[in-house]
């Protein structure tokens, strides 16, 4: 045992197989650096890590226990969470069949919407609803703390730690991927359009599958 963590390298596998798995907060990250540039791409990043941190400090408060014994809380919350993401995804989609449309003058037309979205919130809220993420926190996480160990929370501090240098390391390669990718597609309308459209599809499938998640995993 390692500081209250029962088995710290399984977790620390687990923690990094499951961080690279494509995801909504990873998805957002790379959109919005792709879009917009390194800086905005690490406002989206720091929302995502507000977001993990909030949902760790919940998981190590009992908000996992709670969500257990109370199905209909549990409800409510995927549910919401599903119905952000599709929306998310819905508005990709919208995005994309206009660029499509407009051709070169889309992005004359999408840019005073995509300035008005401020990344470090729009990233928190996909964050706090990320299925990935909360199911990781509550069938995961916590699997790995010992309940008698003395200081509990040093466990959790350790495995919320882990956890983000792995998604700082990620983050920081999708962003500077991204803005690589950018210049790659400003020639290309279309295929950048198709782009998009293929993450709004993926948001919604995270929707999809947060609706029908159940606490048993994921």
């Amino acid at each position: 045992m390692f500081f209250g963590i029962t088995d710290i390298w399984t977790y620390v596998l687990g923690a990094f197989f499951i961080i690279l798995l494509p995801g909504p907060n990873s998805l957002y990250v790379l959109a919005t650096a792709a879009q917009r540039g390194v800086r905005q791409g690490y406002r989206g990043a720091a929302g995502v890590f507000l977001g993990d941190t909030v949902l760790m400090v919940l998981a190590a408060a009992g908000a996992a226990s709670l969500l257990r014994s109370t199905p209909v809380l549990f409800n409510v919350v995927k549910y919401a969470g599903a119905a952000y993401l599709a929306w998310i995804g819905f508005q990709m989609l919208r995005g994309a069949w206009r660029s499509w449309r407009a051709g070169e003058t889309a992005e004359a037309v999408a840019a005073p919407e995509t300035a008005l979205e401020d990344p470090f919130r729009k990233a928190l809220v996909i964050s706090l609803m990320n299925p990935k993420a909360i199911l990781f926190f509550i069938s995961f996480f916590i699997q790995f703390v010992d309940p008698a160990y003395g200081t509990p929370a040093l466990p959790f501090l350790i495995l919320g730690a882990i956890c983000q240098l792995f998604s700082v390391l990620y983050l920081s390669a999708l962003i500077f991927g991204g803005t690589f990718l950018a210049g790659q597609f400003r020639a290309r309308r279309k295929l950048s359009a198709g782009l998009t459209s293929g993450v709004g599809a993926l948001f919604i499938g995270f929707g999809a599958r947060l609706a029908t998640a159940t606490l048993g995993g994921p």
